[in-house]
């Protein structure tokens, strides 16, 4: 779970169906600060309100916690080069140095390069060492939330 990808997701569903965070927070019975706090990260629902965004999107409170973005750019990883540098910029800035680093650990030596220019003040390298060794299934999973994070700012640009 990804709290920056909910909290864009939440603002994407919001979004999509013509809500101001007015509305939504008349609609959940809740503060229209609740509802700002969600979409920059700050907190998450609760479950009481998550069942209730639910009901109200028609969908589960699974699909809100582990969103299934589809693709609007890219559908692979290594498919990042073709994105814009201030995008990629943008949605590097969600994410932690160790989980770049982690994402790193299964890409092609084109992708590190990329990464490694366009953040140069990390040491991935050092950073890999700290880490040590990582599950396959942890670069996957890393590496799908950088992809879902660039589609996601697709969409909301198209919002």
């Amino acid at each position: 779970m990804n709290i920056t990808i909910i909290s864009r997701y939440l603002y994407f569903l919001r979004k999509s169906h013509h809500f101001t965070q007015e509305d939504l927070a008349k609609k959940l019975d809740i503060s229209r600060q609740a509802v700002s706090k969600w979409e920059t990260g700050a907190t998450i629902p609760d479950l009481e309100i998550l069942l209730k965004i639910s009901k109200l999107y028609d969908m589960t409170i699974n699909d809100i916690l582990e969103p299934k973005i589809a693709p609007q750019r890219i559908t692979d990883f290594e498919q990042i080069s073709a994105i814009h540098r201030e995008e990629l910029k943008e949605a590097f800035k969600q994410f932690d140095t160790k989980s770049l680093a982690i994402a790193l650990m299964g890409a092609s030596p084109e992708i590190n390069n990329l990464f490694e220019r366009m953040l140069p003040d990390i040491d991935f390298e050092m950073t890999r060492n700290q880490i040590g060794r990582v599950r396959v299934e942890s670069v996957e999973k890393m590496q799908n939330q950088i992809i879902s994070m660039l589609n996601l700012q697709a969409i909301d640009k198209g919002v």
